[in-house]
């Protein structure tokens, strides 16, 4: 994850649209866009620092398109912007598959901070480049699940590890975590403000090497 990010999340020109189906709200589920669709998926932003690859595809599975998100020594993020109040929706669920871990990577140094798949909520505070909060939910080669702790490279952003390692490679996961609940037990209240910007990514670049995962439906539901 690289310094300069969040202003772009909070800055996008046009907001993505983003359905409300009852008791949840839809991020993304892929199914609109063409397999094969390769590179920044239609609804998406770009990041705004380093040398992105964007190696990304729109691929089958099953019955369902993912996308597939490689790297290969390059750091590559996008973003949605959203509008969650998590007080009514604060269940994230997200399914993904890592297949290639990044070598030698650990989310918890920062010359190692790389993770194989990364799902980012961004909950802006002004000025935003200083004060605003950011959960990464993250798959570490390293870092052992259930750890949280502060990046080093930006104090804004604050690591869940919810997979580490390669015994679950290669398998399908679906994740659920109660965002408000989490952002409870880092800042130590409930978030007065919106979720406004979700992120995901793939980053390989501190530890020069190739990751590679896959990334399903993403949406925030009702308890």
């Amino acid at each position: 994850m690289r310094r300069g990010w969040l202003p772009l999340l909070l800055l996008v020109a046009i907001a993505s649209v983003v359905s409300a189906q009852g008791a949840r709200v839809v991020v993304e589920d892929w199914s609109k866009i063409s397999v094969g669709h390769k590179g920044v998926p239609p609804g998406w932003k770009t990041q705004s620092w380093g040398s992105p690859k964007y190696d990304f595809e729109i691929v089958s599975d099953g019955s369902s398109r993912v996308l597939r998100l490689l790297s290969d020594g390059d750091s590559s993020t996008i973003n949605k912007e959203i509008k969650i109040d998590c007080k009514d929706y604060p269940i994230l669920q997200w399914s993904w598959k890592v297949v290639t871990l990044p070598k030698g990577a650990d989310a918890r140094k920062k010359a190692t901070d790389d993770e194989a798949a990364q799902v980012y909520v961004t909950f802006p505070r002004f000025p935003a480049a200083v004060r605003s909060r950011v959960i990464g939910y993250i798959w570490d080669t390293t870092a052992p699940a259930g750890l949280t702790f502060k990046s080093e490279k930006t104090g804004l952003v604050t690591y869940i590890v919810m997979r580490s390692g390669e015994a679950d490679l290669g398998k399908w996961f679906t994740e659920s975590r109660n965002v408000c609940e989490d952002y409870k037990k880092i800042y130590g209240e409930a978030p007065d403000e919106k979720i406004e910007a979700l992120s995901i990514g793939i980053d390989s670049d501190d530890t020069r090497s190739r990751a590679e995962a896959f990334i399903g439906e993403i949406f925030f539901k009702k308890p």
